[in-house]
This record gives C-alpha cells, structure tokens and sequence, in this order.
C-alpha cells in the first residue's frame, strides 16, 4: 500500500489561495476515482475538487473557514501501488485531529466512565431520600434530571390525577411545569410550592409557558462567518470603505411599461420566455450607456484608471440560499427583451443550482438589484466594487397621482440608485437617471435606436 498525498490545484486566474468551505469525505472512507472530497471557495466562485485515485482517507488538511494555498496537501490517502508520497512516519498535529477525526491512539487504553443506572424509586420515601449526585456522590435530595429531557422518575401511574392545590397548579402553568413528573412530599404525594421549587433546582425541564403568557429565552449561537457568506461580507465591507456612495431615487409612472409587459407576455409564442421588469431595465441601460461612459465603468483604484467599457456587462443581484451572487448578462446591448429575458432566467438559475462558472461571476460593468415584490418604498444599493453605479428598482404600487390636474390611479415605482462620487457627478447621475425615467414611461422608445 501507498499514500498519495492529493494538492490544492491552480484554480485559474492567478489564484494563490482559496478557502476550504466544506469537507464530503472524513477520515477512514473508502473513496472512489473522481468522487467529490471538499468544497473550496476562490475571489470568484465555489470549486469541487474531486479525487484522482481511489483509496482510503487517512488524513484531512484544514477545517472548514481556513485558507490554503495553491500546493498545499488538502486529503491524504492510503492507495494500492506506490502513490506519490512515502508513508506517513508521524502524527497528524493535534489541532488537526481534534477539528476533522477521533482522538489519536496514544497507547494507553481509554478510560471510560462506568454507565450510570438511574432507578425509579419504589415510592414517595425512595424518592425524597434518593442520592443527589450520581455515579458515587453523596447528600440528599430528589435525583438529579437531565435539563431537556423528561425526569427518570414518576410519583404516580399514568393516567392518575397529581394532587396540588389551586394556586400551585396556576403557578405551574405560569412555569410550563407538568405536574404529572412532579415529585410531591405532601400526603397521598400532594405537591406543594416547595416540591415545585425543588423540582425546578434539580434541573427538571420547563415547557412552553401558558398560553397568554410570556416565557423568558436565553442563549448565544455563535456562527463562524466561513464561505460564501464570509466572501459577502468581505466585499460589502470593501466597497463601502472604499467607495464614497451617494444615492439618487426618483419616482417612475410604470403604468405604459406594464401594460405593454402584459400584452407581450399574453400574446408570446411558446417557445418565448415570459418577461419580466428586468429586460426593460436592461434594454434603457444599453440605449442610454453610451452617452454616459463614465457610469459603464470600473475604477482601479490601486492603479488610478477608470475603465469606460463600451461593452454592457450587466451583473444581476441574485439570492441564493447561501446568500447574493452576482452572475453576469454579457453584451447586453446584443440582446432583445426575448434573449435578455431567456438569459437572466438561464444565468439564475445556474447561480442558484451552484453550477455558475467563474467567467459566468466576473466581469460586469453596471449592476441591477431588485427585491421584486419586497422593494419597499426605497433601498440604498451598495455598488458591486469596482463598478461605479448601480441601480435599485423597488416594488410597483397603485398610487393617486396628478396628470392634467386632475387625479388618477397610476402603477408607479420609486427607482434607487447610487454611484462613486469619485467618478460620477452628481449632475451626471441625476440626468442620467432622468433620461432613463423618460425612456421607462414611454416604453415605445425603448425600441427607438
């Protein structure tokens, strides 16, 4: 037998390191030729790295939040025939073992406890005079319960009614305590406020509280910002740190714009896809784009460039349930309100189905972000670093306007933006956004070249 030590691969595009986000194999499975080991995440894209050889894992590299680099070992495995390491003449260090396998054999045989047998008392007398600690303690007092579980012993038969008064009862109730598991010291084990109290120190679980009452919560969860959501927020924090926002909403009468959606859609043709805002949206950016270069941008700030692309990338906010990714319509301005419409479905739904290519992730010019029904009144978008706008359309209501002086039910939707002062004006995004408002109300000349 062999080991064969497997390696953190170039991923492409320079990539010196990439995160490890998930491990599909642990120590001792029996793996198969191109069987999926781990999950690794790079600047652009989540990676399944599968296995080369069949073999045995005997060793992980890493847990799941830390960085390894381009050639680090990730999976050691035991193979038939020499591999392409020696054999391991030395443990897996300690933190290792600890995080991803069982404890290491040190030699000596494991000390285990001896299990503890907790008896139900043969009655009420048992039950006051049972030791309070188990495995060899000492004291008195009922037995112990194991908080979040049902107390091991009972005071009566199931079924049998418990003796208490009423004021032990309400208060009962108050707590979330059945009384059916409480021990009680009273005649014919009548439960009194002691027994109650005696109950709860001994760990006894609480339910719910009553009904019309509040019942406290406590405890912390503490979750480790690992993956994709740790990529999120490293890129948010970035792009607010290093680009100076500043945001712009103005109020769009969508009532044409709709009514022509609604008329495509119920007279297409099967083999169309239905439509929804974002084509449109998609269709004003490319017409009006060109007359304002310095919005289709990307800005190097490192280097001091501002890219003007005459090329239309357009990154559209998707939510996924491992939080937003951005996938990318390339040559948008190539593209009908039909083809936009079938290639916002297909980049979505690949993004969301975790097969979107790194190519499919990158690149993008100008972003569009939409919470659809959940707009709200107005967002404040956060610019997809280092692109230098981004726009926000928010939910499409029915509100009274004035048209002619007189006033009308109108579907209208307030559009947010924002853009880089540093390379945007405020006059520019202010015109821009005007001009892009005159195309969406007049849908006829978003066809107009």
């Amino acid at each position: 037998m062999g080991r064969y030590v497997f390696k953190l691969p170039d991923v492409g595009e320079g990539t010196a390191e990439a995160e490890i986000v998930a491990w599909h194999v642990k120590i001792g499975d029996k793996i198969a030729e191109d069987q999926h080991l781990v999950d690794v995440m790079t600047d652009k894209a989540t990676v399944e790295m599968t296995s080369p050889v069949t073999g045995m894992v005997v060793s992980l590299h890493g847990a799941p939040g830390e960085m390894a680099t381009v050639g680090a070992p990730l999976v050691e495995l035991e193979v038939e025939g020499a591999g392409n390491a020696p054999a391991a003449k030395t443990q897996e260090r300690p933190a290792q073992q600890s995080a991803l396998s069982p404890p290491m054999e040190t030699g000596e045989p494991a000390k285990e406890k001896p299990p503890v047998a907790i008896k139900e008392p043969a009655n009420k007398q048992d039950a006051k005079e049972a030791p309070a600690t188990a495995g060899g303690g000492s004291g008195g007092g009922r037995a112990p319960v194991n908080a979040g579980q049902t107390p091991a012993f009972t005071t009566r038969p199931p079924g049998a009614k418990p003796l208490a008064s009423p004021a032990v009862r309400r208060r009962a109730e108050e707590l979330g305590i059945h009384l059916q598991f409480v021990p009680g010291s009273g005649p014919e084990g009548r439960i009194g406020h002691a027994d109650l109290d005696s109950y709860i120190a001994s760990g006894g679980k609480t339910g719910m509280a009553r009904e019309g009452g509040y019942a406290k919560r406590e405890g912390v969860e503490e979750i480790k910002v690992i993956g994709l959501r740790r990529k999120i927020a490293e890129k948010m924090q970035e792009a607010k740190r290093r680009i100076p926002h500043f945001a712009y909403i103005e109020e769009i009468d969508m009532t044409e714009l709709e009514d022509l959606r609604a008329h495509l859609n119920a007279t297409r043709t099967p083999d169309l896809p239905k439509l929804t805002l974002l084509p449109f949206l998609m269709r004003g950016l490319v017409r009006l784009l060109p007359a304002y270069p310095q919005i289709n941008a990307r800005y190097d700030d490192d280097a001091g460039v501002v890219r003007r692309h005459a090329a239309v990338h357009i990154g559209i906010a998707t939510q996924t349930t491992n939080g937003l990714i951005v996938p990318v319509v390339r040559h948008a301005e190539a593209l009908d309100v039909w083809q936009a419409a079938a290639e916002v479905t297909r980049i979505a739904q690949l993004t969301r189905d975790g097969k979107a290519s790194r190519d499919d992730l990158s690149g993008s010019t100008i972003t569009i972000t939409s919470l659809g029904a959940l707009g709200g009144i107005m967002t404040t978008p956060v610019i997809n670093h280092p692109e230098v706008a981004i726009i926000g359309p928010n939910a499409i209501v029915l509100r009274p306007v004035v048209r002619d002086g007189q006033i009308v039910v109108r579907k209208m939707m307030n559009l947010s933006s924002s853009f880089d002062h540093r390379v945007v004006d405020g006059y520019d995004a202010a015109e821009f956004i005007q001009k892009f408002k005159a195309l969406l109300e007049h849908p006829a000349t978003l066809f107009m070249d």
